[in-house]
């Protein structure tokens, strides 16, 4: 064999290696992305993909978290005004968070608001704590609700959806999660549909797509972490008709509102369903796929293969649906929109829901906190010991040095942490950044004593409000929750 054809054969060899390699490590494999309609009345599957395949709930979590604290209160546990304790383990959590430092109370009303529309980790684990007295013990109650509702592919460990390879769900077990939301708890209806809610000066808006941009959307959650893709919980009513529509798995915040759309438009125009989420069951929780090659990492073919499945059908625009950003395009005599139009509107502009710390006003109940297995609350920590606790998140315990170490040399884990644990919808809402607090005088008095930070996405007209410690008299008017939202409108 001469030289030449040596080398041409190194070559080949040296070709395929390469290709070989590349499919190996960075291919991007077919995943099918779960979706469900549901008729809530009736309990009737309109349609269905893949409904009862394994996910990360991510985010979706805090409806489970929301069902468990309103099944307390409607068993008499506590009441919406009762306060819940910020513990220092609350305050450890990732971002998206309210960044309140530990002692400080905010009632559960309040903190179900900052649960549905901020997506705040730290106000979940706070829920937990305050009804259940621990995380752990509430992850309990998370799983008798979820197997009383026969979700049978679900299994919870914590109440905000943060990475955890055994916190699994699926499609099906979601929507019946969100029918049972609103079949047992008709009262809090609203709370599932907040547009924004402020906080001080601060407003948030909700990070579900569908408000404010479809005729008829009204409530639900997102979720979003790298393993399991932008997730949706979405309701929407029209002509006395109420559908639940759940999308897992999207590569990003506008196809996963585009692929809602589509499915509403789809469950709106059928008449029956093809069978129950009862017959739907299947064996019990599984490994879930992990998502991060297509979500955070290979998002662009990821995008292109799930949107070519979104059924784009243009919809006629019709009579005035309610919803101001839609009739405004119908007015401008654009005939029809598609899925991806109605995903792509500007920003919904909503009256925010006002938020704060410290107690309703007039309460004299027990505070809900920390505290033993089968303890009631009122027991456990007191105000002051949470207060004067400077146990720091160990990764804000040198901000300064953090960043230096983080723009020279990236640290895989650091990233991963922060795709994972972002706000549910980075488009809409911008990176948490650090809210530098006062110390406290038994905090200046010691050198060794480290400063509690708290983050908040750009709000540096909190400080003050959350610097200060929460006093029992410092009592302020109960928030309202909105009124129902009209057939067809925006709040």
């Amino acid at each position: 064999m001469t030289g030449r054809h040596q080398i041409i054969n190194f070559c080949r060899f040296l070709s395929c290696a390469v290709t070989l390699f590349a499919l190996f490590f960075n291919a991007t494999p077919t995943h099918a992305t779960p979706s469900l309609i549901v008729d809530v009345a009736s309990g009737q599957v309109l349609a269905e993909d893949e409904a009862t395949a394994s996910w990360f709930p991510a985010s979706t979590t805090k409806l489970m978290t929301v069902y468990v604290a309103l099944d307390a209160v409607r068993a008499g546990r506590l009441t919406m005004d009762t306060p819940l304790m910020v513990s220092p383990r609350a305050a450890r959590m990732a971002p998206s968070k309210m960044g309140f430092r530990p002692g400080t109370e905010v009632t559960l009303q309040n903190a179900l608001i900052m649960l549905m529309v901020k997506s705040a980790n730290d106000i979940a684990v706070t829920i937990a704590e305050g009804v259940s007295g621990s995380v752990e013990a509430f992850a309990d109650d998370m799983n008798r609700a979820s197997a009383s509702l026969g979700m049978t592919q679900s299994r919870w460990v914590n109440p905000n959806g943060l990475p955890d390879a055994r916190q699994v769900t699926s499609a099906r077990d979601l929507a019946i999660l969100g029918r049972a939301l609103y079949t047992h708890f008709p009262e809090y209806a609203t709370l599932f549909n907040i547009g924004a809610m402020q906080f001080g000066r601060h407003i948030e808006p909700n990070h579900n797509g569908l408000i404010g941009r479809y005729p008829g959307a009204d409530g639900m959650k997102t979720g979003f972490t790298c393993p399991a893709g932008f997730n949706v919980v979405a309701s929407a009513t029209r002509g006395g008709r109420h559908l639940i529509v759940v999308v897992l798995g999207a590569p990003t915040a506008i196809a996963r509102t585009a692929k809602a759309v589509a499915l509403f438009d789809r469950g709106f125009q059928t008449s029956s369903g093809q069978t129950s989420l009862a017959s739907l069951s299947a064996p019990g929780p599984a490994d879930a796929p992990d998502m991060r090659n297509r979500v955070c990492r290979n998002r662009g073919a990821a995008t292109a293969e799930f949107m070519a499945e979104v059924e784009n059908t243009p919809v006629a625009m019709g009579a005035s649906t309610g919803v101001p950003l839609f009739d405004a395009v119908a007015g401008a005599g654009q005939a029809t929109m598609t899925p991806t139009d109605v995903a792509r509107l500007p920003r919904p502009h909503f009256q925010p829901t006002q938020v704060h710390i410290g107690r309703a006003e007039g309460y004299t109940g027990p505070v809900a906190r920390t505290r033993a297995p089968g303890s009631p609350i009122g027991e456990g920590t007191d105000l002051e010991a949470y207060a004067n606790d400077n146990v720091a998140p160990e990764a804000e315990a040198k901000p300064s040095k953090r960043r230096l170490i983080k723009k020279r040399t990236p640290q895989p884990a650091t990233q991963d942490a922060a795709a994972e644990t972002s706000p549910d919808d980075s488009r809409e809402a911008p990176a948490a950044a650090p809210v530098k607090r006062a110390k406290s005088a038994a905090t200046k008095s010691s050198k060794n004593s480290t400063a509690m930070k708290a983050t908040l996405s750009n709000d540096a007209t909190s400080e003050n409000q959350l610097s200060k410690p929460t006093s029992p008299k410092a009592a302020k008017p109960k928030p309202k929750l909105p009124p129902a939202t009209p057939e067809g409108g925006k709040q």
